[in-house]
């Protein structure tokens, strides 16, 4: 059977971590949904430059909104664009979405990465992202930061899907989880809302195994590559003991959704290391696995499911992160960079994605001359 199909049966869903106009209007998203059990799509600033800046897909797109809108900036004529792409795939998933009552779906547009430490900014993008695509399967992406942990509250309250992105730490989790709880408080309908909170899980190993390597001890070879699993692991336990413990309790009652934990950065970036250990290290229920393409295809094609219990791992789990610490491997440091690293990687890609569109534009108008 196919392995992706396993990981359904497990409780976890699979997204796509990856869009482009021609994997929808080519039909390879419609055959992985029908294929693979893929729900949910999601997309980020970087994803988007790739595809908006690779072949001539959206070329008649472009052509036509320049037509009809020749003063329009770069920054709008990418949002235009990328609209359009999330409308279509959450159309093609929208099945998705009405048999699984809302649980599943979805698809996910990040707001700007200029608004990343501004609160006020980043509701109203959200809020005109949310109301512009028209969707009630599209998440709207908002990164952990200060700001938009404070947006994410405000945001839930109004009724308005959050996947909340870029969380490497409990600490940015529990914070995370804290303020989807005071949203839905807020919010008289608040079984209707939906979000993900999506936890970064190979970056942090990226990370940390060099700086194991530097300290080179027998210690800290053992540790490679088990830091961000255990890390992860650690935050689907205290996931399970709010959303199933007290502080959820009430809201439960009202029919509110919990908040998913969904695995992000599950590429293995280490070669040495199989290119699914982190797809088949964190099979449980209640979670979302986001893969990117080549990950997909690998699974799918040597995965192997285990539905383990990631509570059970606790102790393995404490000594791992205890080890690393006592290493000196300052943890909450490292993932606070890694945080603000993947906030300027997004803030360059856009940039990079309005350079290569204003020189299309400037091709286009030429040629039409």
């Amino acid at each position: 059977m196919n392995p992706l199909l396993l990981l359904i049966q497990c409780g976890q869903s699979v997204w796509l971590d990856s869009i482009s106009r021609g994997l929808i209007t080519g039909g390879e998203l419609q055959r992985l949904i029908e294929r693979d059990g893929v729900t949910g799509v999601t997309s980020n600033p970087t994803i988007f430059a790739k595809a908006l800046t690779s072949g001539s897909d959206y070329d008649q797109s472009f052509t036509e909104i320049i037509r009809l809108h020749p003063d329009i900036s770069d920054a709008a004529l990418a949002e235009r664009l990328m609209i359009e792409d999330i409308q279509m795939a959450a159309d093609l998933l929208r099945p998705v979405f009405d048999r699984t009552r809302g649980t599943d779906g979805f698809v996910s547009l990040e707001v700007s990465p200029t608004c990343a430490g501004n609160t006020e900014a980043t509701i109203a993008e959200a809020r005109r992202l949310w109301f512009d695509v028209a969707r009630l399967n599209v998440m709207i992406k908002v990164p952990a930061t200060g700001a938009g942990i404070s947006a994410v509250e405000v945001l839930t309250a109004q009724g308005i899907n959050v996947n909340i992105t870029l969380m490497f730490s409990l600490a940015h989790y529990e914070a995370v989880a804290k303020a989807y709880l005071r949203g839905l408080s807020g919010h008289q309908g608040g079984h209707h809302v939906s979000s993900v909170a999506s936890i970064f899980v190979s970056r942090l190993d990226a990370v940390v195994d060099p700086l194991l390597d530097a300290i080179g001890s027998p210690e800290s070879q053992r540790l490679r590559g088990r830091v961000a699993l255990a890390n992860a692991r650690h935050i689907y336990r205290r996931f399970r003991a709010i959303f199933h413990g007290e502080p959820f309790v009430d809201l439960r009652r009202r029919g509110a959704r919990v908040q998913r934990p969904l695995w992000a950065s599950t590429g293995t970036k280490d070669p040495t290391y199989s290119d699914v250990l982190y797809l088949e290290s964190l099979v449980a229920p209640e979670t979302i696995t986001t893969v990117p393409p080549a990950t997909l295809d690998a699974f799918r094609d040597h995965g192997t499911v285990k539905a383990g219990n990631l509570e059970a791992a606790a102790e393995a789990d404490d000594a791992t992160l205890a080890g690393a610490a006592r290493l000196g491997l300052n943890l909450f440091a490292i993932t606070e960079q890694l945080q603000a690293d993947g906030i300027a990687a997004f803030a360059r890609s856009y940039d990079q994605l309005l350079d290569a569109l204003a020189l299309k534009r400037r091709a286009i108008q030429g040629a039409a001359r």
